[in-house]
């Protein structure tokens, strides 16, 4: 064929025939309705220490918020995190951040500083002060390296969007908001009252100190709780609610509080509010996963979020608004209720893996302190030390690694040059320590401890890479999103980039995850 009559042909191929325009017009149409509508608010809501089986279990039981959310919403059921340690601080940076702790920088609820000699938290900021309640240093994200889907919109929006951030906790409140919030609260045990830092403002709102001035949480005083009994005391009941059904409900009673007073929902732009109940890990911690009292606070768990939805629709409209719930990690059953199940699992002695490091290294090397902190799962060596004795880092390294995973029921140790150089074995739990591993806060030794096998004092707890640990629900309800069960594996990281998508805002800094749009209707 002559090369002009090709040219002609695919010319003619291009031309848009009233036909075409009428397919790309459907075509067109077809993927604008495939995008939920954007909302006017965003409420963004995470229950601490919240297996996923746990919507199952009590499923039966469920009539308010966790029943709705089940039955009209889009139900991940097999959402996980893909990090480690499977902590509190990491859960709700990543939630709203889609980020890894690698990248994101909270690596931890803690870790040791060795500029400052010192332990800090994810969010500790000697630069603040405590706004609201007793004098004190404040807290703040500026620990928290990206940014989340509420600073996308206020850069989007020119700051029209009104961000909140709520909880017990003041880093599930303040790392879910990120760092253009206008606020983010959390209730200080010594005084039973919601606080804030200066970083926000140097005051907190007015209707913030109406909602205290009330006080509370003092009607909690001798209330009854299965067979507990609130203390009477206020220096003994303010500490007291947090691991108790009524540390949900303060900060429910707030979330309202907030939702009317920021007229949230009702602006040009879309708000979020982020909500996280810290009651059910306080729980979970003092009486473990099968207990009664886990029970008992999941079912006010649906109780409390449904009374939340009325509240928010009330004021906005559910049909406007879209909710995403999730938790930031799960549990270890206790011990010795496995161990009477004939299943494995164990309690590690307390200081066993300083002490095992600290004989090692003396052995070898003289008798020193070889150690400058000592987390969970991380050993800090004294760097100071081994350079003062000329001594190569690396190799000391090793030597601390060896005798850690030699410990009984250690499965895995890794130095600081494995992490590093991404030198780990290519399985779900290597992969899940090196998302978890950021260089200029991360120790010279992690380490793993075999399934059911745990750390610390409290009668349950959590941080591994197992799926009792890192599996959660994730849940969408809203205009736009197809209710029903989705089976296939999703990442919590992919909440961040499917609002970013939904709003039409750029997806967070350091979001690895992807748009859930099978769920679009």
């Amino acid at each position: 064929m002559h090369p002009r009559t090709v040219e002609a042909d695919e010319h003619d191929s291009l031309k848009v025939t009233p036909m075409k325009r009428l397919l790309l017009c459907v075509l067109a149409a077809t993927i604008l309705a495939a995008a939920p509508k954007k909302p006017k608010l965003i409420v963004a809501v995470v229950f601490d220490q919240f297996r996923y089986d746990y919507l199952e279990r009590f499923r039966g039981d469920y009539h308010g918020g966790f029943d709705r959310l089940l039955t009209q919403g889009a139900v991940f059921t097999s959402a996980h995190y893909q990090h480690f340690p499977t902590v509190t601080a990491i859960g709700h940076s990543t939630f709203l951040s889609g980020a890894l702790p690698s990248v994101s920088g909270i690596i931890g609820n803690e870790w040791y500083d060795r500029d400052a000699a010192a332990l800090v938290t994810s969010v500790s900021d000697s630069q603040t002060k405590l706004v609201g309640g007793p004098a004190g240093a404040g807290s703040s994200p500026r620990r928290f390296l990206v940014d989340t889907v509420g600073d996308e919109l206020k850069m989007a929006g020119g700051g029209k969007s009104r961000v909140i951030g709520i909880s017990l906790k003041d880093r599930a409140a303040i790392l879910p908001a990120g760092h253009m919030a206008d606020g983010a609260f959390w209730l200080d045990n010594s005084t039973g009252r919601f606080v804030s830092s200066t970083y926000y403002f140097e005051d907190v709102p007015g209707w913030v100190k109406s909602f205290n001035d009330a006080h509370p949480a003092d009607g909690y005083a001798r209330a009854k709780w299965l067979d507990h009994t609130m203390p009477a005391d206020p220096s003994k009941l303010y500490p007291a609610l947090a691991a108790s059904p009524y540390g949900n409900e303060m900060v429910e009673a707030f979330a309202e509080r907030a939702l009317e007073s920021e007229q949230l929902g009702t602006h040009e732009e879309t708000d979020l509010l982020t909500v996280s109940f810290s009651s059910n890990d306080y729980i979970g911690h003092s009486y473990g996963p099968d207990s009664p009292e886990v029970r008992d606070i999941s079912l006010r768990s649906d109780v409390l979020l449904g009374k939340l939805l009325q509240a928010v629709d009330r004021q906005v409209g559910l049909d406007r608004v879209l909710v995403v719930m999730t938790a930031d990690h799960g549990v270890a059953p206790v011990p010795e209720v496995n161990a009477a199940r004939h299943m494995p699992g164990g309690r590690m002695p307390p200081g066993i893996v300083a002490g095992t490091v600290q004989k090692a290294l003396r052995a070898r090397y003289g008798n020193f302190d070889w150690i400058s902190n000592t987390q969970d799962h991380s050993v800090y060596l004294n760097w100071e030390l081994i350079a003062a004795k000329k001594l190569d880092l690396a190799e000391v390294t090793r030597t601390a690694a060896q005798a850690v995973a030699g410990i009984p029921h250690v499965l895995r140790a890794f130095t600081r040059e494995q992490l590093m150089n991404g030198t780990v074995l290519p399985d779900t739990s290597g992969r899940d320590v090196l998302n978890g591993y950021y260089a200029p806060r991360g120790a010279d030794v992690e380490f793993l401890l075999e399934p059911y096998w745990i750390v610390g004092t409290a009668k349950a707890t959590h941080s591994s890479t197992f799926d009792y640990d890192t599996h959660v629900p994730v849940v969408f309800l809203g205009a736009g999103i197809r209710p029903g069960r989705y089976d296939e594996s999703i990442v919590v990281n992919d909440i961040a980039p499917t609002l970013a998508n939904i709003l039409h805002v750029e997806t967070p800094s350091g979001s690895v995850g992807r748009v859930l749009s099978e769920m679009f209707q």
